[in-house]
């Protein structure tokens, strides 16, 4: 039996405004991955330096001049802040969020770089939203570096060259170790997740809501990563803040309790209202 899953906000709710098609996820493939990976103290210096009314251009002159990422190089800096650019800025009310919240606590900052570098970045979003499940769903308790490899080179078919493949390899499994998707520096690693934080789930449903994807919740990558199915997202969504979950027939029914993500984090994270 397939499961779909309708959203709807709280009876008495207006719908969120999305604004303008702006927030899409990326399909264009890239290799941005092999010169930074999660970095989510980078990130988080990001969202809480940039000037949301400035221009990229000189963003990258500006986060260097005041040193925003500390002792990094000029180049290194410039590398950074186009990065994060991809990650953040075509999605306006998140950024708008994330830089004005006070506090995003620490267990919660990779798993908001972890869908946003989804969302940027095609070949992460299969990797921790395709293969992981998978393997997790054949029931293997590990992944290695060859497979990794191999997986990238079937899945780009003659693009790069061996070497690249193990480079991207290598830095998909060390960003997947940040994000807390695996456990372990040395193969075999283990595909044992991090506790997600209910305020984790939240974001990513909020976020989403408002963005244009190729696949619906909850069979789409951004859930399937954190190991979310239909069936479970019933049941994680009793610690989710601001969303309940219901199954309706073949559908699961999601109800937000609030107008948009802005709204969720000023109740839940501390955003200005």
């Amino acid at each position: 039996m397939s499961t779909s899953v309708s959203t709807r906000p709280k009876s008495g709710a207006p719908p969120a405004d999305c604004g303008p098609r702006r927030n899409a996820e990326a399909t264009i493939v890239h290799t941005r991955i092999l010169r930074c990976m999660l970095a989510v103290d980078d990130c988080h210096t990001y969202w809480r330096r940039v000037d949301l009314g400035s221009a990229l251009p000189g963003r990258a002159d500006e986060a260097f001049s005041h040193r925003w990422f500390g002792t990094k190089s000029e180049a290194r800096v410039h590398t950074l802040v186009a990065d994060m650019a991809e990650r953040f800025d075509p999605f306006p009310e998140a950024l708008a969020l994330l830089h004005q919240v006070d506090h995003v606590p620490a267990a919660l900052r990779p798993w908001i770089c972890h869908v946003h570098l989804q969302l940027a970045d095609p070949i992460y979003r299969r990797f921790t939203g395709e293969l992981l499940p998978e393997r997790r769903k054949l029931g293997y308790t590990t992944i290695d570096r060859p497979l990794v490899t191999r997986w990238i080179s079937e899945a780009e078919p003659e693009r790069w060259s061996p070497s690249t493949c193990i480079k991207f390899a290598s830095n998909l499994l060390a960003t997947a170790l940040e994000a807390g998707l695996i456990k372990g520096r040395r193969d075999p690693r283990s595909l044992e997740m991090r506790h997600r934080p209910g305020e984790a789930i939240g974001y990513v449903l909020y976020l989403l809501r408002g963005v244009e994807t190729k696949d619906p919740l909850p069979s789409g990558p951004y859930l399937r990563s954190l190991g979310l199915t239909a069936d479970t997202l019933i049941t994680e969504s009793l610690r989710v803040p601001g969303v309940t979950c219901a199954r309706v027939g073949d559908h699961v029914d999601l109800t937000f309790e609030q107008a948009s993500l802005t709204a969720w984090g000023a109740r839940y994270l501390g955003g200005a209202p």
